[in-house]
């Protein structure tokens, strides 16, 4: 150690030049000793007088934090007592360019979500994002190495410029906070930061636009402007232009009592790793996001009594909503009073007028104290049911429900698209008020079950038998689905001549259920962990039950977990959707432009329903390969997953090849096309035939199919696919007649295909990849056998061909397979 240190010290010496020493050494022999340096000059402090900082001009807005403006500045004054407190930051777009992410973001899509505390470190202030991901008892050991192992990242530093006089608040400038780029807060992503080019922000078209601050939240609306070599629109500007909005909130003091989440009933959830749990690894809890609801009288709510929350859920409705639609929006704000009734609260969500600026001056939708249903004026066909979530315990804080106002043109497109052959009060451009009035209604409920905490429940349309759809009755008390929160808008089902049909979703008993479930007081449970065996009863007590099945969105391979679809058979139910969409392709030129006068409905239409034709043939595709998903507990009887029955497959099959397979023949409206268009009439057609055979033969599928194989002989294979693909759509290969041009492009569209499972592998996002290696598996000789075999059918059918395009088709096709089976 000694030698380490003569060494350190002679090297520092010769890294210096002998020239400093020496003057040194000479000037401390000319004053007798050490030369000492002359004091630092210490730089002036950047800590101002208050008023110096805010001036007499400042324009202030007192609330969470006193926000003032002081010419082109903004200043946070921030009290003391806030310092250190768990806040949320919450950045979403409020307005954007034309397809922006290629048309799935939206204004008041939500761009970040993150926990942060504001904290003092000598003389600044530092702004740090804080993660609960992994969480410990502060009682506990293990909290030291969970707080070292999850150091918290610092957004931004501020200098403090300034004090309040009673020294209780600091004064930091956030002008360059909130008008620079910083990413964590940015509505421009990194994907889309590479798609469009992005160079950087350009601050001198990038600004703050206003700040408001409200007793619980702040609310910061930005211009920014990015410099992009390819953005979305404009692309001569070279610019990216946004309006974001940041609201940051003050999480509550004292927090909600979390309830772990289950996933045989459907939640939005939140994630923690809990190091101080007993099990022998850090344990993942899952925890629900809902509102605090709290009975006013405990006793009586434990006695079975309904009773009225500490504090309901209002929604205040949009002053900019059309009061003609006033009245429904609040129905469907109300429909949820009923399973909150199931729960044993009365009287806990409430919709009300937004008040006046007579009635209560300070009132503001963008206060975080206030849910608002926001009615927007634009051309988007959506609604939206975000809200916003405590994630130390997932108790929502608040909701604003937004309908964009076109969102009414896709539900009158559909209502007569879907419904119109059996119903003939859909057959018009007109659709009378109180009909839209109660579909407005359900899409509202829909989007108030999200922001209370549900997410689709796409297995709710399945719960019942496709023929009760046509039982007048039975529509009129069950609605169409189990549950308002499915993709069942109307019931397509119900025939012409059928009576007292309820064609609009209603809220059904899932909905009571789960609503039960997840906001019912247990009152003799003290903690989180002392709910479970009463939630797990009242699971189970519900099992085996269609009506009350949670079918995930995901589960894209489970044919009772669709979207958009109604009944518990796929082919029955699409059978009767598309004998109701040949009267309506019929019936449509008289319905549109004869009433019109012009051809602008009618193309709409149209186009839409071939959208609504190829849904249809979608939902039957999922059988084939198709997997039943049904979540249980190791206690309850059953797998969880279980192969859809051979029989039900072929049977998918051999419906698909009759309805989507075939040269069309009403669905190609020759009048229609002829005032919509100058071209592409086989085009269209041929776009949606081989999206569903695209999907038929996806390679997600095929991997499913192939496992099958060890399930026994009496399951769909992999080889029984591609057999039946290919006799059914070649069939004309074997009977000598002629291929007209829809299945000719057809055709070649399999061959294409083909192709393409030749060489592709899965993409690392596509789920098929976590169980499924395509170039070591069956699939490639499965793809040679089937060509080599329809190669030789091809040859002896080209000489047989009556017709020249036929024949021509033939030896192209040949030529096509050649190339796939011997590329070089």
């Amino acid at each position: 150690m000694k030698k380490f240190y003569i060494f350190a010290a002679t090297t520092v010496f010769l890294l210096f030049p002998v020239s400093q020493f020496a003057q040194s050494k000479k000037e401390k022999s000319k004053k007798g000793e050490a030369a000492v340096a002359p004091p630092e000059k210490k730089p002036e402090s950047t800590i101002k007088e208050y008023s110096k900082v805010i001036t007499k001009d400042a324009v202030s807005d007192e609330g969470l934090f006193t926000v003032h403006k002081v010419d082109k500045k903004y200043y946070f004054e921030i009290p003391n007592k806030y310092l250190n407190k768990d806040m949320l930051l919450v950045s979403r777009l409020s307005k954007l360019p034309s397809n922006l992410g290629g048309g799935y973001v939206n204004a008041g899509s939500e761009t970040n979500e993150q926990l942060v505390v504001w904290q003092r470190f000598q003389d600044k202030i530092l702004i740090k994002s804080k993660s609960y991901n992994s969480v410990a008892n502060d009682s506990l050991p293990i909290s030291i190495s969970v707080k070292a192992n999850n150091y918290n990242p610092t957004l931004f530093a501020f200098d403090i410029v300034s004090f309040s006089k009673d020294s209780a608040n600091v004064v930091v400038d956030v002008t360059k906070f909130y008008s620079t780029d910083v990413k964590a807060i940015s509505g421009i992503s990194p994907e889309m930061r590479e798609v469009y080019k992005v160079k950087g922000l350009d601050e001198s078209r990038s600004f703050v636009n206003t700040m408001k601050s409200f007793p619980m939240n702040i609310e910061v609306v930005q211009d920014m402007t990015y410099n992009a070599s390819k953005p979305s629109m404009l692309e001569e500007t070279e610019s990216i232009s946004v309006q974001m909005n940041q609201s940051m909130i003050l999480l509550p003091e004292v927090p909600m009592k979390p309830r772990l989440a289950d996933p045989r009933v459907g939640w939005f959830t939140m994630s923690q790793y809990d190091y101080g749990s007993n099990e022998l690894k850090s344990d993942l809890k899952t925890y629900i996001r809902r509102w605090r609801m709290e009975p006013k009288d405990p006793e009586a709510y434990a006695r079975g009594e309904l009773v009225e929350p500490v504090k309901p859920i209002v929604y205040y409705l949009d002053p900019a909503t059309p009061v003609k639609l006033r009245k429904y929006i609040k129905q469907g704000i109300e429909e949820w009073q009923k399973p909150f009734e199931t729960a044993g609260f009365k009287n806990a969500i409430i919709a009300k007028d937004a008040p006046t600026k007579e009635e209560d001056p300070d009132f503001s939708p963008e206060d975080v104290r206030y849910s608002v249903i926001r009615y927007v004026a634009s051309t988007t066909r959506n609604a939206v049911g975000p809200s916003v979530s405590d994630p130390r315990t997932g108790e929502i804080i608040e909701s604003d429900v937004i309908w964009y106002h076109n969102h009414l043109r896709s539900y009158r497109n559909r209502y007569l698209l879907e419904t119109g052959a059996a119903n003939p009060s859909a057959r018009t451009l007109q659709t009378s008020d109180e009909e839209m009035g109660e579909m407005m209604r359900m899409v509202i409920a829909h989007e108030v079950g999200h922001a209370l905490g549900f997410p689709h429940n796409m297995g709710a349309s399945c719960a019942y038998d496709t023929e009760s759809y046509r039982n007048g009755d039975f529509t009129q008390e069950n609605g169409i689905a189990a549950s308002i929160m499915d993709y069942a808008r109307y019931n397509y089902i119900a025939q012409p001549g059928d009576k007292n049909i309820r064609f609009i979703r209603k809220m059904g008993a899932y909905d009571h259920y789960a609503l039960n479930w997840g906001y019912r007081v247990i009152p003799n449970a003290k903690t989180t962990q002392d709910e479970l065996p009463t939630l797990d009863k009242w699971i189970v007590e519900k099992a085996g039950n269609p009506v009350y099945k949670y079918g995930k969105q995901s589960s894209s391979f489970d044919p009772t977990s669709q979207t958009e679809d109604v009944g518990n058979n796929s082919m029955k139910a699409s059978s009767y959707g598309l004998k109701n969409l040949e009267y309506v392709a019929a019936h449509l030129n008289e319905w549109t432009s004869n009433v019109t006068n012009n051809y602008d409905d009618l193309d709409e239409l149209y186009k839409e329903l071939l959208d609504v034709w190829s849904r249809y043939v979608g939902h039957v595709v999922t059988n084939v390969g198709g997997v039943y998903e049904n979540t249980k507990n190791p206690n309850q009887s059953g797998n969880v997953y279980e192969v859809v029955p051979k029989a039900k497959q072929i049977e998918a099959m051999n419906w698909l090849q009759t309805n989507a397979f075939a040269s069309p023949t009403w669905i190609v409206n020759v009048t229609t096309l002829k005032n919509t268009d100058f071209a592409g009439y086989t085009e269209r057609f041929r776009g949606i035939q081989v999206r569903q055979l695209n999907s038929l033969l996806s390679l997600g599928r095929i991997g499913r199919l192939m496992d099958n194989e060890i399930l026994g002989a009496d399951t769909y294979k992999a080889l029984d696919l591609f057999k039946d693909i290919r006799k059914g759509i070649w069939k004309e290969a074997g009977t000598a007649a002629n291929v007209t041009i829809y299945r000719r492009n057809l055709q070649r569209a399999f061959i294409d295909r083909m192709g393409f499972l030749m060489t592709e592998e899965i993409k690392p996002t596509d789920r098929s990849a976590t169980y499924y290696n395509v170039s070591q598996s069956d699939v490639r000789a499965l793809v040679r056998g089937e060509l080599s075999a329809l190669r030789k059918t091809l040859s002896v059918a080209k000489a047989t061909a009556v017709n020249t395009e036929t024949k021509y088709h033939y030896e192209d096709c040949i030529k096509r397979i050649d190339l796939i089976l011997n590329p070089k």
